[in-house]
């Protein structure tokens, strides 16, 4: 049994210090060298260094004078790994098709839109209405954008034509060119309307 137990031992001390502690270490060390930004969350900083959020999660803006994310159950930071008591956190809001409640969110959600811009000629763009597939996601499409242009314009006193050129400024195009579709990003968006003003 000795000459068992010892072989045995010995193996799992080296493959847990292998890939309990060397694997990782380098991994990390790599990411940190090679993918700073990445590596660290994608934060978006402000000037003074504080950062306000992360790139690849959707925060929840109701502001007329924001332009709104996707339906979400993210907080206003949701990015929050260092001060959790705040209580602030980010986490899935999808509904099965059959569940009353994506109904009555989608409704909600339609009620607060038509009411911050009720005379919006615009068709209500799909996706301000619902949730991503993570129910995380941090950008819009264009049309949704273009659709909220108006509202946040007047709200902040500034020409539908000074909004919409920031729109087109931050605009994404597709992932390697032929990915997906052309998207903005609404925390990003929102930091420059900030700038602006």
């Amino acid at each position: 049994m000795k000459n068992q137990l010892r072989p045995a031992l010995t193996i799992f001390a080296l493959l847990t210090i292998i890939t309990g502690v060397i694997y990782p270490l380098a991994v990390t060390g790599i990411a940190q060298v090679l993918f700073p930004s990445q590596a660290n969350g994608s934060l978006i900083m402000t000037e003074d260094g504080k950062a306000v959020g992360s790139e690849l999660i959707g925060q929840q803006f109701d502001d007329p004078k924001y332009f709104w994310g996707r339906i979400s159950a993210t907080g206003t930071f949701a990015y929050n790994a260092f001060n959790a008591e705040n209580l602030t956190a980010s986490s899935g809001s999808n509904y099965g098709p059959l569940n009353p409640a994506l109904i009555e969110m989608v409704q909600g959600r339609i009620d607060a839109l038509n009411a911050a811009d009720p005379n919006n000629p615009l068709p209500l763009p799909v996706d301000l209405v619902t949730a991503s597939g993570s129910g995380l996601d941090p950008h819009i499409s264009i049309a949704a954008a273009l659709y909220q242009v108006r509202r946040v314009a007047a709200a902040r006193g500034l020409s539908e034509a000074d909004v919409q050129a920031l729109v087109d400024e931050y605009t994404e195009g597709r992932q390697f060119g032929f990915l997906g579709e052309p998207r903005v990003n609404v925390l990003v968006l929102n930091l420059a309307l900030d700038k602006i003003q």
